[in-house]
């Protein structure tokens, strides 16, 4: 039996049927599907044989596959099966589906992706942060920018401040629209600084280039923010690219 495996039949002896345990086994199918070992296309196996191989029950195995659907993975017909979506009904931008993408492998055609959409995003978002932030803004940029270091981009308090520095410059921009993507922007940048640390250490410190951007918005220089910001995405980009060449 797998690890995953062992983690679902544990969660189930210790709590029963409930959220956390299809929760599981949404992760171990979701994780498989953006591996690719199951293909757009492919059929899932049936509930009953699925339940059986990991030991838990049918009714946990089909709310997981209601999460799936609900992220448009997989679609569900009677007597056809469970059918893996095309990719692009795939919500991918989903902080969940980001966690399942990089679990395992991730592909870098999809992390590129990832880092096009925060370029287009951030900068954007950093020269609009700079020219409508507030005391309140400013201060929880600034808490964030102590978290990170304090406790340093190599543990998770450190990768939730970097998140919410990144949220709160989202929320400078008074934009609802842009503050939607705020679990998504965080979900990418918590899933990418834990991925180039898996093998070793982060190739170099990124908080100076946060301090950067935080700085020009303080200043409220929208241009040296946006230019600040695409620096930091860039940076990071190219951190992650020698990551998964190594």
């Amino acid at each position: 039996m797998t690890t995953a495996d062992e983690n679902i039949k544990q969660g189930e002896e210790a709590r029963g049927p409930g959220r956390r345990l299809h929760g599981a086994i949404a992760h171990k199918l979701g994780t498989a599907i953006l591996s690719g070992k199951y293909a757009p296309g492919d059929i899932l196996s049936g509930e009953v044989a699925f339940a059986e191989e990991l030991q838990v029950s049918r009714s946990a195995y089909r709310e997981a596959i209601q999460v799936l659907t609900a992220k448009g993975l997989v679609a569900s017909r009677p007597k056809a099966g469970t059918r893996v979506l095309p990719r692009d009904r795939w919500n991918l931008l989903d902080p969940e589906v980001l966690g399942w993408a990089f679990a395992g492998e991730p592909d870098i055609e999809f992390v590129r992706s990832l880092f096009e959409l925060r370029a287009i995003v951030e900068p954007a978002a950093a020269r609009l942060a700079a020219q409508r932030r507030d005391k309140a803004d400013l201060k929880a940029m600034k808490d964030a920018l102590t978290a990170m270091r304090r406790h340093t981009l190599t543990t998770e308090a450190g990768r939730a401040a970097d998140r919410d520095f990144h949220k709160a410059i989202l929320q400078a921009t008074r934009n609802d629209a842009l503050l939607t993507l705020s679990a998504s922007i965080g979900a990418a940048v918590n899933w990418t600084t834990q991925f180039k640390q898996r093998a070793r250490a982060l190739p170099r410190n990124p908080i100076p280039d946060h301090v950067k951007v935080y700085d020009a918005i303080a200043a409220g220089d929208a241009a040296a923010a946006a230019e600040a910001m695409n620096v930091l995405v860039d940076l990071a980009l190219e951190d992650t690219r020698s990551s998964m060449e190594d």
